[in-house]
């Protein structure tokens, strides 16, 4: 039996056979969802039923009013629960510390893969919290704001950007990443409103121009 070939052929298969794959192409690492996250006109009206009152810092606030950190299931406290529920790929040891994985902040969209480079940050500061009505709870009710994990109260963030924003209010700060706005708002006016803690008049007005985002 006879075989004929064309050179065309020939080449073509040849470019088949050398071709190489496709590189993979890594996909982007997703942002965290803490739960409670309202719509944004959820959040709209949220923030208009909040009481806007003048915040009084009579110094005597404390971070050791709000007790940080429980223990939230078996070993893991609530650090370790946020570490592990907002990272990617994330194996802990049996004291719940992670040993690997990789976490994105979404206040400047940074990715760590050393849960050292990490802070939890309260959405609603204690301090903001203290100012607008938590000081007149009792402790037992600050420990379960500082370790609320039922709301979006708790992230995962780049250490030196929760430094930057301290016991700020979002008149005062907000995250680098511009395209975390509409959530960021969302989520602290999520938090203020649960809580029934009020806000400045300032505090207000740089709210509604973040949810202006969405």
């Amino acid at each position: 039996m006879k075989f004929s070939y064309t050179l065309g052929s020939v080449l073509s298969a040849s470019a088949v056979i050398a071709a190489p794959a496709p590189a993979p192409v890594a996909e982007p690492m997703p942002m965290p969802t803490p739960p409670g996250i309202p719509s944004a006109s959820s959040a709209r009206s949220q923030l208009n039923g909040l009481i806007v009152a003048t915040a009084t810092d009579d110094g005597t606030y404390n971070r050791d009013l709000f007790p940080t950190w429980d223990t939230i299931s078996g070993t893991c406290n609530t650090r370790e629960y946020v570490l592990k529920r907002d990272g990617t790929g994330v194996v802990v040891g049996s004291d719940c510390y992670p040993t690997s994985g990789s976490w994105k902040s979404p206040y400047d969209g940074a990715t760590w893969t050393a849960p050292s480079d990490l802070d939890i940050d309260h959405m609603v500061p204690l301090k903001n919290a203290w100012i607008s009505g938590a000081n007149k709870w009792t402790t037992a009710k600050r420990e379960q704001f500082a370790n609320d994990i039922d709301r979006p109260q708790l992230w995962a963030v780049t250490d030196n950007v929760n430094s930057a924003k301290g016991d700020k209010s979002p008149d005062k700060w907000k995250p680098p990443l511009t395209s975390f706005y509409c959530t960021y708002a969302s989520a602290y006016v999520a938090v203020k409103s649960y809580w029934d803690l009020s806000v400045t008049s300032a505090e207000k007005s740089a709210l509604s121009g973040m949810l202006s985002t969405c």
